[in-house]
């Protein structure tokens, strides 16, 4: 069975990579601001279905696929790095707007919602490098089982995402606000905002490490 501090680990990690910016938290924010925060749990509930199949990938062996084929796995890197450049990017040109910014509500049906949250997760590079590199190296083969223990891993990522994104999504409508009434404030977010999606996908591409390794 997983160990305690395993399974501390990869809560710490999770939490690490809510609180980075990302894809998935630049679309419930952006989903919240624009709609209120109905439609943001609602596309909370597709993100964590994304989160769903990975964890079933993991636990069905699927991912393993990457170690076989290591081009396929630096195509994925690759892949995500280019799209969190192009986020960075839409944060600080200028003109950009920030995702905390104020506008109508654009009134998408709740399947609608749960589809563009569910594919957004399922494209978010950070997720999917977290669980075909990351999460392997809490699992202890030693220990038996590593199914159960990736499923124990994974269900605990999914908890404190869950959670950690629904406190976004609950805080954007005031944080919206906040900002709006602060313009200096808001150009600092952005701009904080796109270096930090610029350095998550440097990272990604100086990152050499295997996959599950």
């Amino acid at each position: 069975m997983v160990s305690a501090g395993a399974v501390a680990g990869m809560a710490a990690v999770a939490l690490g990579m809510v609180l980075t910016p990302g894809p998935n938290m630049i679309y419930l924010v952006s989903r919240s601001v624009a709609q209120g925060r109905r439609a943001g749990l609602v596309s909370l509930l597709g993100v964590a279905g994304g989160f769903l199949v990975y964890l079933a990938a993991v636990v069905a062996g699927i991912t393993a696929v990457f170690a076989v084929v290591p081009a396929a796995y630096t195509a994925v890197k690759l892949a995500g790095a280019a799209y969190l450049l192009w986020l960075a990017w839409c944060a600080v040109r200028p003109g950009g707007g920030s995702v905390f910014a104020l506008r109508e509500p654009a009134p998408d049906r709740p399947a609608r919602l749960f589809v563009m949250g569910l594919v957004t997760s399922l494209l978010n590079p950070k997720l999917a490098v977290m669980y075909v590199s990351l999460l392997p190296q809490f699992v202890d083969p030693a220990r038996g089982d590593v199914a159960g223990q990736s499923l124990v891993l994974g269900l605990t990522q999914i908890a404190v995402a869950v959670s950690g994104n629904g406190m976004f999504v609950l805080m954007a409508g005031s944080v919206a606000v906040f900002l709006a009434r602060r313009p200096v404030w808001a150009r600092v977010q952005r701009h904080l905002m796109g270096a930090v999606l610029g350095g998550l996908a440097v990272h990604l591409i100086a990152d050499r490490s295997p996959a599950g390794g």
